[in-house]
């Protein structure tokens, strides 16, 4: 199933500038190769205030998002220090 994929407004302003362009590069490969394909099966849901929400795991980073029918929404992209914090935040 091919999904359509759709970014938070915030992602390309905020978030990527605060990831090193490595990182960008690993993930950027990640989404398209991993989530565009599979969602369900590379993501782990989440629980409590971002349950209904997945994550990808990419090394320390986290992208949170959600499948809708055939789109594929990221939410945030951000360090797994604070990427949770920070998507409660976002998706409400």
């Amino acid at each position: 199933m091919a999904y359509r994929l759709c970014y938070h407004p915030d992602i390309k302003e905020k978030d990527l500038f605060e990831i090193p362009k490595n990182m960008q590069e690993r993930i950027r490969r990640a989404i398209e190769e991993r989530l565009l394909r599979e969602p369900d099966k590379y993501g782990e849901p989440l629980k409590r205030g971002l349950c209904g929400y997945r994550k990808l795991r990419v090394g320390d980073y986290r992208v949170i998002y959600k499948v809708d029918g055939k789109h594929l929404v990221i939410f945030k992209i951000g360090h797994r220090k604070e990427v949770y914090r920070q998507a409660c935040s976002r998706v409400r």
